[in-house]
């Protein structure tokens, strides 16, 4: 297994593994990726938990183009704008409700979730980066 990935006891309870190890000679480093179809139109426009689950589709996507996929990412960064604790229901919504979908597995590699005020353009309520590692 290329990548495996664990959370001792002596770290908090989270949503995310807190420690991944990865062996491999290709590193996959998919840029940000956000709500926006294959033309770049918007989509689930002012619907945090559907911009997730499109980031979450479109980051997958990015990793299946060169044979990657969720189980081989060691590293997810989530941008949110304007974010606030009350915001995490509908984020996590919208994981949960693309993780089959996309093999995203629960709980999910190591991540990181950062509020920012401003993305891409002003309807982009979230971005998605993850790094992964292949043999």
């Amino acid at each position: 297994m290329t990548v495996q990935l664990s959370s001792p006891d002596s770290l908090m309870p989270a949503p995310y593994q807190h420690v991944a190890v990865a062996t491999g000679t290709r590193h996959v480093h998919v840029a940000g990726q956000i709500a926006r179809d294959s033309d770049g139109a918007p989509m689930a426009p002012g619907d945090l938990a559907g911009q997730v689950v499109h980031a979450l589709r479109n980051t997958y996507l990015g990793l299946q183009s060169v044979g990657a996929g969720f189980e081989d990412v060691v590293r997810l960064t989530f941008y949110v704008t304007a974010w606030s604790p009350e915001k995490i229901e509908a984020f996590m919504s919208g994981v949960h409700s693309v993780s089959a979908e996309v093999g995203l597995p629960t709980p999910m590699p190591p991540a990181s979730l950062i509020g920012v005020d401003y993305l891409f353009e002003p309807d982009v309520l979230v971005e998605v980066e993850a790094t992964a590692v292949l043999d």
